[in-house]
């Protein structure tokens, strides 16, 4: 017999075999096939997963890309289970993990855009500020936002991006610069309860573009952590509600918001900014930590406006790596 006939029998063998409990490939793997199953419901219905709980839901949804790891991981357990079973149940994981996040991967449009945007966390322990903003005017950014700018650092800052940014509004420890005339500065208080005064971390500016006047928002949310009760996004939540609520007060259409949010535009503790804005088309941009990125914590979110696309930048001497973008403005 040829080798191809003799590929063709094994193969046969493989799908007709019984292992030494009798059970065919239509009846192994049903753990496999279970797990399949659970991980494709989680993808898609991960706004059920309740947040009474130490907010679990919030917590899947930060690093809900990652549950595509499943996928692989099925596959070749399947494999060598030798379980059909459990090979048509990856497909449900792989189909929603697809139909989610695969637009991400895909090529982005190169069309024309109006405006391209830096977004960095800059580190309040960043070592060279001067190289930090040097390597963002590199790219040649229309607008720079910057987060965790401190006193001593600020005029480092200024002083490098002076000459081609000759606008920029500091509030607190956030700040933009810009190509174009700015108007209309000033804080917007994001502030939670019982966080003390002096904690600025909101920020808007009118940009007077070619296209015409845009409301830029930079925002920095309170960070969360993981804690024996669970996820501690409570702040950050709250935070959330409130720059929500300003960009819904915010008179002019096309607005673009750059900020370090603290997680995912999927986690529902963002939702009443997200809902309000518009993501990217392209791109993961995993931003954070700088040292093995995990999760695009920092944002580049529009309205009446159109993120084509979302990359990350070379590393600075932050935690971060800065996120580009190019940005399409709608008619006013």
């Amino acid at each position: 017999m040829d080798a191809a006939g003799s590929r063709a029998r094994r193969t046969a063998r493989w799908y007709r075999g019984t292992d030494v409990r009798g059970r065919t490939p239509w009846t192994r793997g049903r753990v496999l096939a279970a797990l399949a199953v659970l991980s494709a419901a989680l993808l898609v219905f991960h706004s059920a997963v309740p947040n009474a709980v130490g907010r679990l839901g919030s917590a899947l949804e930060a690093f809900l890309p990652w549950l595509g790891l499943a996928v692989p991981v099925l596959l070749a357990s399947a494999l060598v289970r030798r379980s059909l079973t459990a090979l048509v149940a990856v497909l449900l994981p792989a189909a929603a993990w697809a139909a989610l996040f695969g637009g991400l991967l895909l090529p982005a449009d190169g069309g024309a855009h109006d405006i391209t945007a830096v977004q960095h966390n800059v580190s309040d322990e960043n070592p060279d500020p001067t190289g930090t903003a040097r390597a963002l005017a590199r790219s040649a950014p229309d607008l720079i936002a910057l987060e965790e700018l401190t006193p001593s650092a600020l005029a480092s800052y200024e002083a490098a991006l002076a000459a081609e940014y000759p606008y920029h509004a500091v509030e607190g420890t956030v700040g933009l610069w810009s190509r174009h005339p700015l108007t209309g500065v000033r804080r917007v208080d994001i502030r939670p309860a019982g966080i003390g005064e002096g904690w600025d971390r909101g920020l808007r500016c009118g940009v007077r573009t070619p296209r015409g006047e845009i409301a830029v928002y930079v925002a920095h949310l309170p960070s969360v952590r993981f804690r024996a009760t669970g996820f501690g996004s409570g702040p950050r939540d709250e935070s959330a509600r409130l720059l929500g609520a300003a960009l819904a007060a915010e008179e002019l259409e096309r607005v673009i918001l750059l900020g370090d949010l603290n997680s995912t535009v999927d986690d529902r503790g963002l939702a009443p900014v997200t809902s309000r804005m518009r993501a990217p088309r392209r791109g993961l941009a995993l931003s954070w930590p700088a040292a093995l990125p995990v999760a695009r914590i920092d944002q580049i979110l529009t309205r009446s406006a159109t993120a084509a696309e979302i990359r990350t930048l070379p590393a600075t001497g932050s935690d971060h790596l800065p996120v580009a973008a190019r940005i399409r403005l709608d008619a006013s």
